[in-house]
């Protein structure tokens, strides 16, 4: 049995410090702690708050929003705080990292109940928009301020499971959990943010909170594996955003879900083995897949090609 943790974020204004977040937290980190649970996790880009609603026309204008290492000065509490109660996380942030050139990613880190760093992982699927869109009343330019990764969807052996990590618009993709679900996830982490209002098509924005939670279960009952999803929500910088986390089982069913739109913890106890019983029966993959009839999922991008 793996009892986990999901530690909502309310909003997070342009003014609060890295200190302010750090010290809400380990807030959460230590109601996880009395509760007993091995792990928790996080929104994305739980450090700051959503900068990519504003276009600046120039990246490095907000070069501080990223971190370059992690931990760092800010951070380091946290994971000294993590080690000292034996409650690993999983932690939402902007990297940047300088290699051949400047590299800008929004990731996910896992740490074990030792504070130490199991995996990060960078996001695949890049949403929103390059250029700036006056016509919009906030912006959602992640794909000016972050690169898709070309790395995929890992698994590793942490917490005694199989685990996966994706964040955001990756949870809407079911690419993403088949990925994972091909190496044997048993448990999948997943960080958001997602604006309420949506530009393109308002019509949807009544309907956020059920597409939030029909992709999430859809993909935890087709792929045999739990998933925590964990938002920073409420009203931030005049946004209003999704709250309702949730941690869905193999089965698609809820577990746990948040009841307010603020920080809050919640928690559930994982039978791992419950997995086994839709992967060894209806989702036997091994017995049942044709994966030499599903050729367009990796030769076509699109209808279009």
């Amino acid at each position: 049995m793996l009892r986990v943790a999901g530690g909502q974020l309310g909003p997070i204004q342009r003014n609060h410090t890295r200190a302010d977040v750090v010290e809400r937290l380990i807030d959460l980190l230590r109601q996880a702690a009395v509760a007993e649970c091995r792990l928790i996790v996080y929104p994305e880009l739980a450090l700051t708050t959503f900068f990519p609603r504003w276009h600046t026309g120039d990246v490095t204008v907000f070069d501080h929003w990223y971190e370059r290492e992690m931990p760092n000065a800010d951070t380091q509490p946290l994971f000294d705080e993590a080690k000292r109660l034996g409650v690993g996380f999983a932690l939402g942030y902007a990297l940047m990292e300088e290699t051949d050139r400047v590299h800008r990613w929004n990731v996910m880190t896992l740490v074990d109940q030792q504070g130490a760093e199991v995996a990060t992982f960078k996001k695949v699927h890049i949403p929103g928009h390059e250029e700036n869109d006056p016509t919009r009343p906030f912006q959602h330019a992640e794909r000016f301020y972050f690169e898709e990764s070309h790395e995929g969807f890992g698994v590793w052996d942490a917490f005694g499971a199989r685990v996966g990590m994706m964040i955001c618009n990756d949870r809407r993709w079911p690419e993403s959990y088949r990925e994972m679900a091909l190496q044997g996830v048993e448990l999948i982490l997943c960080g958001y943010n997602t604006p309420i209002h949506y530009a393109p098509d308002p019509s949807q924005d009544e309907l956020a909170g059920f597409h939030n939670q029909l992709v999430m279960q859809a993909g935890a009952y087709q792929n045999a594996t739990f998933v925590v999803g964990v938002a920073k929500g409420g009203v931030e910088e005049g946004v209003p955003s999704l709250a309702e986390s949730t941690i869905i089982a193999p089965s698609g069913e809820v577990l746990a879900k948040a009841e307010t739109d603020g920080d809050e913890m919640i928690c559930a106890d994982l039978r791992l083995d419950w997995c086994k019983q839709y992967s060894g029966t209806l989702f036997n993959m091994d017995y049942y897949r044709r994966p030499e009839v599903y050729t367009r999922h990796t030769t076509m991008r699109g209808p279009n090609g």
